[in-house]
Protein backbone atom coordinates (compact mmCIF):
# COMPACT_ATOMS: atom_id res chain seq x y z
CA UNK A 1 0.00 0.00 0.00
CA UNK A 2 2.82 2.46 0.60
CA UNK A 3 3.84 2.56 -3.16
CA UNK A 4 0.19 3.90 -3.52
CA UNK A 5 0.36 6.71 -1.14
CA UNK A 6 2.21 9.51 -3.64
CA UNK A 7 -0.35 8.55 -6.45
CA UNK A 8 -3.52 9.02 -3.75
CA UNK A 9 -2.70 11.94 -2.38
CA UNK A 10 -1.51 13.45 -5.83
CA UNK A 11 -5.07 12.48 -6.86
CA UNK A 12 -6.89 13.74 -4.28
CA UNK A 13 -4.93 17.24 -4.12
CA UNK A 14 -5.09 18.27 -7.95
CA UNK A 15 -8.83 17.39 -7.75
CA UNK A 16 -9.45 19.34 -4.28
CA UNK A 17 -7.01 22.18 -4.70
CA UNK A 18 -6.28 21.94 -1.61
CA UNK A 19 -3.17 19.73 0.12
CA UNK A 20 -4.64 19.58 3.93
CA UNK A 21 -8.02 18.27 2.18
CA UNK A 22 -5.98 16.16 -0.24
CA UNK A 23 -4.28 14.80 3.30
CA UNK A 24 -7.71 14.31 4.85
CA UNK A 25 -8.84 12.35 1.76
CA UNK A 26 -5.95 10.45 1.26
CA UNK A 27 -6.27 8.83 4.85
CA UNK A 28 -9.78 8.06 4.28
CA UNK A 29 -8.43 5.87 1.64
CA UNK A 30 -6.72 4.27 3.21
CA UNK A 31 -8.95 3.62 6.11
CA UNK A 32 -11.11 2.20 3.31
CA UNK A 33 -8.45 0.53 1.99
CA UNK A 34 -7.73 -1.58 5.47
CA UNK A 35 -11.33 -2.83 5.94
CA UNK A 36 -10.83 -4.12 2.69
CA UNK A 37 -7.09 -5.21 2.82
CA UNK A 38 -8.06 -9.57 2.47
CA UNK A 39 -9.04 -8.34 -1.11
CA UNK A 40 -7.03 -6.11 -2.00
CA UNK A 41 -3.96 -7.43 -0.75
CA UNK A 42 -3.90 -10.48 -3.05
CA UNK A 43 -5.84 -8.12 -6.24
CA UNK A 44 -3.81 -7.31 -9.27
CA UNK A 45 -6.43 -3.97 -9.43
CA UNK A 46 -5.63 -2.62 -5.89
CA UNK A 47 -4.26 0.91 -7.52
CA UNK A 48 -7.15 1.43 -9.54
CA UNK A 49 -9.29 0.81 -6.39
CA UNK A 50 -7.09 3.23 -4.81
CA UNK A 51 -7.12 5.90 -7.10
CA UNK A 52 -11.46 4.86 -7.87
CA UNK A 53 -11.71 5.98 -3.82
CA UNK A 54 -9.36 8.71 -4.41
CA UNK A 55 -11.65 10.21 -6.97
CA UNK A 56 -14.95 9.42 -5.29
CA UNK A 57 -13.56 11.04 -2.15
CA UNK A 58 -12.97 14.33 -3.74
CA UNK A 59 -15.89 14.49 -5.89
CA UNK A 60 -17.84 14.11 -2.44
CA UNK A 61 -15.92 16.18 -0.46
CA UNK A 62 -16.34 18.95 -3.52
CA UNK A 63 -20.17 18.20 -3.55
CA UNK A 64 -20.60 18.95 0.23
CA UNK A 65 -19.34 22.18 -1.03
CA UNK A 66 -20.83 22.81 -4.60
CA UNK A 67 -23.56 25.54 -3.52
CA UNK A 68 -20.70 27.46 -1.57
CA UNK A 69 -18.73 27.81 -4.88
CA UNK A 70 -21.45 27.47 -7.35
CA UNK A 71 -22.90 31.25 -5.90
CA UNK A 72 -18.89 32.61 -6.67
CA UNK A 73 -19.32 31.05 -9.91
CA UNK A 74 -22.52 32.32 -11.02
CA UNK A 75 -21.58 35.98 -9.91
CA UNK A 76 -18.36 35.15 -12.07
CA UNK A 77 -20.43 34.70 -15.08
CA UNK A 78 -22.34 37.92 -14.36
CA UNK A 79 -18.61 39.68 -14.63
CA UNK A 80 -17.75 40.36 -18.08
CA UNK A 81 -14.02 40.07 -17.29
CA UNK A 82 -14.43 36.39 -15.77
CA UNK A 83 -13.31 34.79 -18.46
CA UNK A 84 -10.06 35.24 -19.10
CA UNK A 85 -8.42 36.64 -22.36
CA UNK A 86 -5.74 35.01 -24.23
CA UNK A 87 -4.23 37.93 -26.62
CA UNK A 88 -0.76 36.24 -27.16
CA UNK A 89 0.14 32.52 -28.84
CA UNK A 90 1.66 30.11 -26.18
CA UNK A 91 4.80 29.24 -27.58
CA UNK A 92 5.40 25.23 -28.01
CA UNK A 93 8.88 25.44 -25.82
CA UNK A 94 6.42 26.53 -23.19
CA UNK A 95 8.07 25.63 -19.69
CA UNK A 96 10.59 22.96 -21.67
CA UNK A 97 13.40 24.26 -20.41
CA UNK A 98 12.53 23.74 -16.68
CA UNK A 99 13.15 20.36 -14.85
CA UNK A 100 10.41 17.49 -14.68
CA UNK A 101 9.92 18.46 -10.64
CA UNK A 102 9.84 22.52 -11.85
CA UNK A 103 6.81 21.83 -14.01
CA UNK A 104 5.12 19.76 -11.83
CA UNK A 105 5.08 21.79 -9.17
CA UNK A 106 4.07 25.20 -11.50
CA UNK A 107 1.46 23.33 -12.97
CA UNK A 108 -0.09 22.21 -9.51
CA UNK A 109 0.00 25.65 -8.41
CA UNK A 110 -1.48 26.84 -11.58
CA UNK A 111 -3.93 24.17 -10.84
CA UNK A 112 -4.97 25.32 -7.58
CA UNK A 113 -5.71 28.70 -8.08
CA UNK A 114 -8.43 27.78 -10.87
CA UNK A 115 -11.77 27.71 -9.58
CA UNK A 116 -13.36 24.55 -8.47
CA UNK A 117 -15.87 24.29 -10.80
CA UNK A 118 -13.21 24.45 -13.47
CA UNK A 119 -10.06 22.49 -11.82
CA UNK A 120 -12.54 19.59 -11.29
CA UNK A 121 -13.37 18.21 -14.65
CA UNK A 122 -9.88 19.53 -16.50
CA UNK A 123 -8.35 17.02 -13.93
CA UNK A 124 -10.65 14.47 -14.30
CA UNK A 125 -10.44 14.81 -18.25
CA UNK A 126 -7.09 15.21 -18.34
CA UNK A 127 -5.36 13.66 -15.60
CA UNK A 128 -8.17 10.67 -14.52
CA UNK A 129 -8.77 10.40 -18.65
CA UNK A 130 -12.81 10.33 -17.87
CA UNK A 131 -14.78 11.26 -20.84
CA UNK A 132 -16.96 14.11 -21.11
CA UNK A 133 -20.02 12.43 -20.71
CA UNK A 134 -18.64 10.46 -17.24
CA UNK A 135 -17.52 13.70 -16.06
CA UNK A 136 -20.94 14.96 -16.54
CA UNK A 137 -22.88 12.35 -15.06
CA UNK A 138 -20.21 11.89 -11.86
CA UNK A 139 -20.46 15.64 -10.85
CA UNK A 140 -24.66 16.21 -11.88
CA UNK A 141 -24.09 19.06 -14.43
CA UNK A 142 -24.79 19.34 -17.97
CA UNK A 143 -22.46 17.96 -21.26
CA UNK A 144 -22.05 21.58 -22.26
CA UNK A 145 -21.30 23.21 -18.91
CA UNK A 146 -18.41 20.50 -19.02
CA UNK A 147 -16.82 21.51 -21.91
CA UNK A 148 -17.50 25.12 -21.02
CA UNK A 149 -15.48 24.36 -17.94
CA UNK A 150 -12.77 22.87 -19.59
CA UNK A 151 -12.55 25.24 -22.10
CA UNK A 152 -12.22 28.14 -19.61
CA UNK A 153 -9.58 26.18 -17.31
CA UNK A 154 -7.35 25.75 -19.96
CA UNK A 155 -7.54 29.58 -20.91
CA UNK A 156 -6.83 30.36 -17.49
CA UNK A 157 -4.33 27.17 -17.03
CA UNK A 158 -2.50 28.98 -20.38
CA UNK A 159 -2.56 32.37 -19.14
CA UNK A 160 -1.22 31.09 -15.61
CA UNK A 161 1.51 29.20 -17.26
CA UNK A 162 3.09 31.64 -19.82
CA UNK A 163 3.03 33.89 -16.57
CA UNK A 164 5.32 31.69 -14.76
CA UNK A 165 7.02 30.95 -17.53
CA UNK A 166 7.98 34.80 -18.22
CA UNK A 167 8.10 35.18 -14.09
CA UNK A 168 10.88 31.97 -14.17
CA UNK A 169 12.89 33.67 -17.15
CA UNK A 170 12.97 36.98 -15.39
CA UNK A 171 14.44 35.44 -12.38
CA UNK A 172 17.50 33.55 -14.36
Amino acid sequence: MRSYQDMVFSTAARLSGNDAQAQDIAQEVFVRAYEHFAELAVSATAGGWLKTVATNLSINYLNRYRKRWRMFSEMRADDDESAPQIEWEVPDTLLTELSAEQRRVIVDQALKRLPDHQRLPLVLYHFEEMPYQDIASKLGISLTKVKTDIHRARAALKAALHEASARDTLET
